[in-house]
C-alpha cells in the first residue's frame, strides 16, 4: 500500500460480498424466466449507481438456476477476495415470496444481537433487500410473482470464517453474506468496526455484563485466562479503541475490561483512539514527563526506541510505571464512554504476563 500512496496511485476498490450474491442471483432468476444468463449482469447499488458483473459459472436445470461471481475486493486484504458467490435459484409455491438458504459456505446466525434472527442464514439486510428489489423487478417485468428460495453458498466458506469473527459472534457453518454500500474501500476501518459493534449487541443480548476488549492476540489470549472469558465475552477491538468506546457510550456494559501491550496503551493514555503505527506513535517525551520523579528512568526514555525497553528499565528499576499508563488510559477511556461502563485497563507483556493495572 505504501508504495502505490507514494507513487499517487489510488488504491482499487471492490465489490462486497452482498453485491456478488446480488449479481449471481439476478442472472440465475433471469436465465430461469428466460433460460438465457445476461453475462455481464448488472445491479442497482443502494446509493443508485448500476455497475455490472461477469459471470465464473452458471447452470441451468429443471429445478432452477445457478449462477456465480468471482469476489474481487480491490486492494483491500478482505479474507473473501477471490471467493466465489453462488446463488441458486427455484420456484416456491405462489404467495410465499422470497426465501434466503445458506448453502455450503454461509453462516446461520445462533445468537440474538445480530440484524439477523437466529436461525436466519447469515445474509445481511442490505444485501437481502439490494436482491429482493432486483428479484422483484425482474418478476414484474415478466408479469409473475416473487415467489423464491435463493440459496447462497461460497466454497471454501467455512475456513474462510475461521479468520472473522463469526464463530465468536455465533454465526456458525461459513462467512457472512455483507455490505452496506455494495462497494469495498481498501484499508478502510469500517468493517472491523462494524464488528465491534456486533460483538457487543451479541453480548448484550446474551445477558453478559461484563466484558473484555484487546489489541492483540497475546493480551487478548491472557485476559481470558484472568477472568474466564467465554469467547462470546471478548471483543476484537484491535487498534479500534475509540470506535468501540463511543458505541459503549450508547450500548452500555456494567464493566469492560481493556487490555494490551504498554506501547498501544501508552497511546490511549494521551488521547489515542485509532492505535495503529500509521497513525498514532508513541510518545517518548510524554513518558520522560510521567517518569520525572526517576530522573534516570526519564532520561532512558528520550533515548529508547521502543515501549518494551521502557518498560524493561522501569520494571528494574521497581517503578510502576505500566500501573500509571494504565491508569491514565482508564481516564481517557472513561472521557468517551461517559457514563458507559465500569473500565478497568491492563498491560501484558509480549510474554502475557500482566505488568500493570489501573486502580480507579
Amino acid at each position: 500500500m505504501a508504495e502505490k500512496e507514494a507513487e499517487g496511485t489510488p488504491l482499487r476498490r471492490g465489490w462486497t460480498t452482498g453485491a456478488c450474491a446480488t449479481a449471481a442471483a439476478k442472472a440465475a432468476y433471469q436465465a430461469l424466466l428466460s433460460g438465457e444468463f445476461p453475462d455481464p449482469v448488472s445491479i442497482t447499488l443502494p446509493s443508485g449507481t448500476e455497475v455490472a458483473f461477469c459471470l465464473s459459472r452458471e447452470e441451468l436445470t429443471a429445478r432452477g438456476a445457478m449462477a456465480a461471481v468471482e469476489k474481487d475486493a480491490g486492494d483491500d486484504p478482505d479474507v473473501t477476495h477471490g471467493a466465489v458467490i453462488h446463488a441458486r435459484v427455484s420456484l416456491r409455491k405462489n404467495g410465499s415470496g422470497i426465501r434466503f438458504l445458506p448453502g455450503d459456505g454461509v453462516g446461520t446466525v445462533t445468537k440474538a444481537g445480530l440484524p439477523i434472527a437466529a436461525g436466519q442464514a447469515a445474509i445481511n439486510p442490505v444485501p437481502r433487500s439490494m436482491m429482493t428489489a432486483e428479484l422483484a423487478a425482474l418478476a414484474k417485468a415478466a408479469g409473475k410473482a416473487a415467489d423464491l428460495d435463493v440459496e447462497i453458498s461460497v466454497p471454501g466458506g467455512q475456513a474462510m470464517a475461521r479468520q472473522t469473527m463469526n464463530p465468536r459472534l455465533g454465526i456458525l457453518g461459513g462467512i457472512s453474506i455483507l455490505g452496506t454500500t455494495g462497494v469495498v474501500i481498501p484499508y478502510s476501518c469500517a468493517a472491523w468496526i462494524a464488528s465491534i459493534h456486533q460483538g457487543i449487541d451479541v453480548a448484550r443480548a446474551a445477558g453478559l455484563r461484563h466484558i473484555g476488549a484487546a489489541t492483540g492476540r497475546t493480551s487478548e489470549a491472557a485476559l481470558q485466562a484472568l477472568y474466564g472469558f467465554d469467547d462470546g465475552a471478548l471483543i476484537d477491538m484491535g487498534d479500534f479503541a475509540g470506535g468501540m468506546l463511543k458505541y459503549l457510550r450508547t450500548h452500555a456494559m456494567e464493566k469492560l475490561s481493556l487490555a494490551g501491550g504498554l506501547a498501544k496503551i501508552s497511546k490511549l493514555a494521551t488521547g489515542h483512539m485509532d492505535l495503529h503505527s500509521k497513525r498514532s506513535q508513541v510518545d517518548f517525551q510524554w513518558l520522560s514527563q510521567l517518569t520525572a520523579d526517576a530522573p534516570d528512568l526519564a532520561a532512558l526514555c528520550l533515548r529508547a526506541n521502543t515501549a518494551a525497553q521502557v518498560l524493561a528499565a522501569a520494571q528494574a528499576a521497581g517503578y510502576p510505571l505500566a500501573d500509571k499508563i494504565a491508569e491514565l488510559a482508564r481516564l481517557e477511556a472513561a472521557k468517551i464512554c461517559r457514563e458507559g461502563a465500569e473500565i478497568e485497563v491492563l498491560i501484558f507483556n509480549r510474554t502475557g504476563e500482566l505488568v500493570g493495572r489501573s486502580h480507579g
